[in-house]
């Protein structure tokens, strides 16, 4: 594995454990009890919601993370999944689990957002 990439390696295996941790530690918001008074349980809903999206949000990239590095593992990190062209270093250094070069992400955004 490239040195730079060994870089980025402990950079997601720490994000990684940071988000687990994060994860953990909404779960246990999520399932803590509620208050008896209805105003404050109208409160605790709604932060419930923003916990779980937090939850969702934090789930998603702890996917990202784990696809890249069973990329690294593959020999197939930093080759963009649409092109197959080389993703430069600069993109992984800043957006470690990127899977697409530049051009291919923007054109994906653009056609998202159809």
């Amino acid at each position: 594995m490239d040195r730079e990439y060994a870089e980025i390696r402990k950079v997601l295996i720490a994000k990684r454990a940071e988000l687990a941790s994060r994860l953990e530690r909404i779960k246990r918001n999520i399932t803590s009890g509620h208050s008896a008074d209805s105003e404050e349980q109208a409160q605790e809903l709604e932060n419930a919601e923003v916990v779980d999206a937090l939850g969702n949000e934090t789930r998603r990239e702890l996917s990202k993370i784990a696809s890249a590095l069973v990329q690294m593992a593959n020999d197939t990190y930093g080759i963009c999944v649409n092109c197959e062209e080389e993703i430069p270093l600069a993109r992984l250094q800043a957006y470690p689990f990127a899977d697409r070069c530049i051009r291919c992400a923007t054109a994906a955004e653009a056609r998202a957002m159809r």
